[in-house]
């Protein structure tokens, strides 16, 4: 079952995990949007450079180390996603508990593992 993703953090280089992690969900067949600083394409789907409100989003992996979190904290509650994805590195207690107290589910894992491991 296609799980809508937005890869927040999103990267046109080809050595970083977001951008790895863009294709592998793509290749799973999962529907992919994604934010980055640096407007592109990876596999078929396009980097955006602004915010949108993007409807249906299951889940949101992030690649933002946490003191840059901060200001998407809003955006990512307005989007209503199920659950969110802390990859190695994204870890954030405050986050967490905005995410918990407004019933959104989280977990500290790595997305290409959960792929890789058929438990996304």
């Amino acid at each position: 079952m296609s799980k809508k993703t937005l890869v927040l953090g999103a990267s046109l280089k080809t050595d970083r995990y977001s951008n790895i992690a863009i294709n592998r969900l793509r290749q799973q067949n999962h529907e992919v949007v994604a934010f980055g600083l640096r407007q592109g394409e990876v596999n078929d789907v396009s980097i955006d450079t602004d915010l949108h409100n993007y409807e249906d989003i299951d889940t949101i992996t992030l690649y933002l180390n946490p003191k840059h979190q901060e200001a998407y904290y809003d955006y990512i509650l307005d989007l209503k996603p199920r659950r969110v994805i802390f990859n190695p590195g994204t870890e954030n207690q405050e986050l967490y508990k905005i995410l918990k107290d407004n019933n959104i589910e989280f977990e500290v894992a790595c997305t290409l593992v959960l792929l890789a491991t058929d438990q996304y």
